[in-house]
């Protein structure tokens, strides 16, 4: 049991560092940002320049995009802006809203028809605009807004700047740094991701990190575990192999298991006005019982103590509940994060394919314990029967 101990010890190592990783990435991402007014975001964007975040909702009935865009001024005195170009991918041409702080010091924001790099007036744009709003703390500035788009519009020319002074109340010249340059991108509102090179939606990532991970774990390797367990061990050729296997796959699924149990509890403290109750509570219930399946291992008596009867009935009970509630919250899973309906149909064929295989081999270890049963020779007696009282009497020497 030695090396049991020592591999438990690195796995729990490795998880542990799993969470470090975990927690110091999504603490630097959009994701663990907050607003105030108790504002919600369906996405977020880590945008790869400028040092720059969006969070967005878009309301596809109504045809609106509601944000907020967030990024440090290139000075104190500076302003920030996010726009949509109609027509382009550059700044020019586009409509955009700009926030900088006024002579009052009060944060502002404007709508401006940037016509050309020289010509930065306050105008109306394009798209009706509602609920303009603008903050500035801990050196950053956010934009609050909501958008009419056209009907049916399903991809945006989006496009972000900062500059360093606002002079007379109007905005100067942004400087020509690469990431000036480059902060430009495409947001498809459908799919609820962005095209920049190193961005992306960061809270649905995450989200399908947290899903991969769990469903290999609860949903994939946990089942083929208890499968090596059940039926290997009754063929004499998978002595003492099967145990081994059946070790190293639930220890492995465990790991697994605790890395996206965490990334699930992460997603939830960053998404307080979320709530997913049933997945939740089944995700904490599963971590709490492989526990004590983890422990199993440490607890487990030899085949001849008078506690192994009482251990199979933990072990085995706990097992094929961890593997219904497992499969059962994937399920669950797949109905909150909504992918494309091939991976629900590939998991379910995968489900089927399982199940063929245990119930062939359910049929295949119930005829060897038969044939061997039926085989076993009939254990002689240590002795001769008395003729006179039909009692068995022992052998003497």
């Amino acid at each position: 049991m030695a090396w049991l101990r020592q591999s438990l010890v690195l796995v729990a190592l490795g998880c542990l560092s799993l969470l470090l990783q975990i927690q110091t990435s999504l603490s630097l991402a959009c994701s663990s940002q907050k607003f105030t007014k108790n504002r919600l975001y369906t996405h977020c964007n880590d945008l790869p320049h400028l040092s720059s975040y969006l969070h967005w909702t878009y309301n596809s009935n109504k045809s609106s995009l509601s944000l907020a865009f967030i990024a440090p001024p290139a000075s104190s005195s500076g302003w920030i802006a996010w726009a949509i170009n109609p027509n382009q991918t550059g700044m020019v041409g586009s409509q955009a809203l700009i926030a900088f702080k006024e002579d009052s010091g009060s944060m502002t924001v404007k709508t401006y028809n940037l016509v050309s790099y020289k010509l930065i007036n306050q105008t109306e744009i394009a798209y009706d605009v509602s609920d303009m709003e603008a903050e500035y703390e801990s050196g950053e500035m956010r934009i609050f807004a909501t958008l009419a788009l056209p009907e049916n519009t399903q991809e945006l020319n989006q496009v972000w700047q900062v500059g360093s002074r606002v002079v007379d109340g109007k905005p100067s010249i942004h400087g020509f740094q690469p990431d000036n340059l480059n902060s430009k991108g495409k947001l498809d509102l459908i799919k609820g991701q962005s095209d920049t090179s190193s961005g992306g939606n960061s809270r649905l990532r995450n989200k399908n990190i947290h899903g991969v991970l769990n469903a290999v774990s609860w949903g994939i390797m946990l089942p083929i575990g208890m499968m090596i367990a059940r039926y290997l061990r009754t063929f004499r050729l998978f002595h003492p192999a099967w145990f081994y296997l059946h070790v190293s796959c639930q220890v492995s699924a465990y790991a697994i298991g605790v890395a996206g149990w965490a990334t699930g509890l992460k997603l939830g403290g960053q998404s307080k006005g979320v709530q997913y109750t049933t997945h939740r509570y089944i995700g904490i219930t599963l971590f709490s019982l492989a526990t004590l399946q983890v422990f199993a291992l440490f607890l487990r008596p030899k085949k001849d103590h008078k506690y192994r009867f009482y251990w199979n009935i933990y072990h085995h009970g706990i097992g094929y509940a961890i593997v219904v509630l497992g499969i059962f919250n994937v399920f669950k899973g797949l109905e909150i994060l909504d992918p494309q309906k091939k991976w629900k149909s590939a998991y379910i064929i995968l489900l089927i394919i399982l199940g063929g295989i245990a119930l062939f081999l359910e049929v295949i270890t119930w005829i060897v314990v038969v044939k061997r049963k039926s085989s076993e020779p009939k254990k002689a007696y240590d002795g001769i029967i008395d003729s006179s009282n039909g009692r068995q009497q022992p052998l003497t020497s």
